[in-house]
């Protein structure tokens, strides 16, 4: 029988999320979820808040450091030339595409409507001070004041209050000045960002190993409360995420090798298989970067300089499955809550899940503090993270496929415009 060590993190999340579940909804069932409150109020909830709190905790310096470095690595600005401006475009348009068919497809299918009145009422106000704290930014994020206080006065003071479209600013103009100056003077900088960058991933690993605790009292609270109903929420939107990332594969990848790039799209996707597998079976865009590479040079018959820009670039840069996720999930957990998001804030959604896939660390969990932070942005409880948690690992497999065909697909893109 296997140790409790030797268990792989995501198994470990996984079976606590049905074990929490299954306590959760049996305590609703048999004690009541009133009668449960207290034990909730006092000990599952703390914890799990306590656990979400180490998270959101790394969420500025992650930032800081991945977005700043990203756009540093581009290089000389000046000297990027045509290739570095088609493959930058290719990234994001990409990017922006699928997180709004993950939205559009969402707003059709609405996995996480239909919840009990009594039930969405009663996770309101539970929930009814993250929800108003955050709502409060949500209403003057999309207008005239947007582009205002994207420009700090005091960044320091922008990240002590969680202006988190200021801290994003500022740590990309901290990139762009990286590639202005020399390298001697931007030297110092880049090694403190890239040891800072190392750290915060450490401390995410650490605060990963102890996630099985918090996903279980995160769960618990949430089921005790509020009954089964949410767990069939939650089914619905794993086949809507799954479908959506499906449809972006089979039907806009395609177009786009087709019409843009002047490729086969049956003989691409053939001589990609061994990259869809292995970027399935790792979830990791860096651990596939060898097998793409290869296949890039080898099988597709990108020109070498084209490869060696583009698809290194892509496993930092390029995460169009990531972003539809993101999107996807902030919508989900919105109508679970009960919340309208308009649509200036689901622009807003689409905006931050572009940017915020740019800063995703490499690791496992490594998406879910900056997840955490757009549904801030949006008026979303944080907390309502705990009832995707478990199923994440099957999701990340299916983004990680998306994220490393993208690099693919732009490479195709960079070789037609070069011949042209």
């Amino acid at each position: 029988m296997a140790s409790w060590k030797s268990i792989p993190l995501h198994n470990k999340i996984l079976g606590v999320l049905v074990l929490g579940a299954i306590a959760g909804v049996t305590a609703n069932l048999t004690v009541g979820g009133e009668n449960i409150q207290g034990f909730v109020s006092n000990v599952t909830e703390p914890i799990g808040r306590m656990w979400l709190g180490a998270l959101i905790m790394v969420v500025i310096p992650l930032i800081l450091s991945t977005l700043a470095l990203g756009v540093a690595g581009l290089g000389d600005l000046k000297t990027l030339g045509r290739i570095g401006l088609v493959t930058i475009l290719g990234f994001l348009l990409l990017t922006a595409l699928s997180t709004t068919l993950g939205l559009t497809i969402m707003n059709v299918v609405k996995p996480g409507a239909g919840l009990d009145p009594a039930v969405t009422q009663k996770l309101m106000e539970t929930y009814q001070g993250e929800v108003q704290g955050a709502m409060g930014l949500a209403d003057k994020v999309f207008g005239i004041d947007l582009f205002v206080k994207i420009v700090p006065r005091n960044p320091i003071q922008a990240m002590a209050n969680g202006e988190m479209l200021a801290v994003i600013f500022f740590a990309l103009m901290i990139g762009v000045a990286m590639t202005i100056v020399s390298r001697e003077k931007a030297e110092p900088m880049l090694k403190f960002l890239e040891s800072l960058g190392h750290i915060v991933i450490a401390i995410i690993e650490l605060v990963m190993k102890i996630a099985p605790l918090g996903v279980f009292c995160l769960i618990f609270s949430v089921t005790a409360r509020f009954g089964y109903d949410l767990l069939l929420q939650l089914l619905k939107y794993v086949v809507t995420v799954f479908g959506s990332m499906l449809v972006f594969t089979v039907v806009v990848y395609p177009l786009v090798i087709k019409f843009i790039a002047r490729r086969n799209p049956v003989e691409f996707f053939k001589k990609s298989r061994i990259v869809m597998l292995t970027a399935f079976s790792t979830s990791s865009s860096n651990a596939t970067l060898p097998t793409t590479m290869r296949v890039g040079q080898e099988d597709l018959k990108f020109p070498k300089e084209i490869a060696g820009f583009v698809l290194p670039l892509g496993a930092t840069m390029n995460m169009n499955g990531t972003a539809l996720f993101e999107g996807a999930t902030v919508l989900f957990l919105a109508q679970v809550f009960g919340i309208d998001l308009s649509f200036g804030s689901q622009i807003i959604v689409v905006l931050m899940s572009v940017i915020t896939a740019i800063g995703v660390a490499g690791i496992p969990g490594g998406s879910i503090p900056l997840l955490m932070m757009v549904l801030g942005i949006v008026g979303v409880p944080m907390e309502g993270i705990a009832i995707i948690l478990g199923v994440d690992r099957i999701l990340d497999m299916c983004r990680t496929t998306l994220n490393v065909l993208g690099d693919l697909v732009t490479a195709s893109i960079v070789e037609r415009f070069e011949k042209s």
